[in-house]
């Protein structure tokens, strides 16, 4: 196993120790939520913004609105820029497949579709419910997608999972959209959800999303050592001792739950999951024990930027933080492809 965390061990850590870097990201998350909390209609000054936030004053207007309006999406972005990225990273490394994410390979499509489902047809609309219909929705759609690559030519290679995931996602978007022909007034609550935004959103959501999300976020965690091995081969992870359809199974689960809990709280925000591992590695290498943490934070801080450029691009009107996301994404995605078939 020495010889496995040696060739996994980034190069550009060697000079910067992880736990300074951890560090440095952790600080821009901070300035970065500081700075969504303080744009906005009314614009505050970031002195305004630290002083709510250290000393609440329910007296002082500001204040309220930091502390009722402004910080609860700030931590939304948070929590779920953290889950996508993590569930893109661990996705990219069991599948060995670099355009691998939550949202191109239809798990976003699934989580989205059951809930609209639940919703316009079987009027199930209790929070408590959502992210269990959701998780079952984007374990549905997960398992349809490798059903289809592995009866595909050539087997559930990263370009079959890619097509079959992209075949997915327009099948069931298909079907959300008759949806919404077929029932025009219900489709209002969620029009601007299913582009994947965080206006308007509810924090009371986490106390049902949360808890297995940040369960799943620490098993993420805690898989990646497995992660590293397991994607350098089922063969030379199974010669390592790695118990490999044991793990898959593991980090289906962990993928599901985040993916679910995501979609659940922002809607399906796609391309998040894809971006930010492959940042990562510039700087952390192929050692999934840093690019999990690492897309933890670095999507934590991409979504509250972006969700900040959603807000302030077209004021007073707001775009949805989806939109923003795609723009950002989709080129890299087509980048991506062209890479790997030169």
């Amino acid at each position: 196993m020495a010889d496995v965390e040696e060739v996994a061990r980034p190069t550009n850590l060697r000079r910067i120790a992880p736990a300074g870097a951890a560090l440095i990201m952790c600080v821009v998350i901070v300035l970065t939520m500081a700075v969504h909390i303080a744009v906005g209609a009314k614009q505050l000054p970031l002195s305004t913004v630290f002083e709510a936030l250290l000393h609440k004053n329910d007296k002082v207007f500001d204040h309220i609105i930091i502390w009722d309006l402004r910080l609860p999406r700030a931590i939304l972005a948070v929590v779920v820029g953290a889950a996508i990225s993590v569930a893109g990273a661990l996705m990219q490394g069991v599948t060995r497949n670099p355009l691998a994410d939550p949202g191109i390979l239809g798990l976003m499509a699934g989580a989205s579709f059951a809930v609209v489902t639940a919703l316009n047809l079987f009027g199930i609309s209790s929070p408590v419910w959502l992210p269990v219909i959701a998780a079952a929705g984007a374990l549905v759609a997960a398992v349809v997608v490798y059903g289809i690559a592995v009866w595909a030519p050539g087997g559930a290679t990263p370009a079959t999972l890619t097509l079959s995931g992209a075949a997915v996602t327009a099948f069931l978007g298909a079907f959300i959209s008759l949806m919404h022909i077929m029932n025009e007034d219900g489709f209002d609550q969620l029009r601007v959800w299913l582009t994947g935004s965080l206006a308007g959103r509810d924090l009371g959501l986490l106390i049902y999303a949360g808890p297995p999300l940040f369960v799943a976020l620490i098993a993420g965690l805690l898989l990646g050592r497995q992660v590293t091995v397991l994607s350098m081969g089922d063969e030379v992870a199974a010669g390592l001792g790695v118990k490999t359809g044991h793990l898959k199974l593991m980090l289906l689960a962990v993928v599901v739950v985040l993916t679910a809990s995501a979609v659940t709280l922002a809607g399906p925000l796609g391309f998040i999951g894809l971006v930010i591992p492959h940042a990562v590695r510039l700087f952390a290498g192929s050692d999934y024990r840093l690019i999990v943490p690492f897309s933890a934070l670095a999507g934590a801080a991409y979504l509250t930027a972006v969700d900040t450029v959603a807000r302030m691009a077209l004021q007073p009107q707001e775009i949805s933080t989806g939109l923003v996301t795609a723009m950002i994404g989709a080129p890299l995605f087509v980048f991506l492809v062209w890479k790997k078939t030169r």
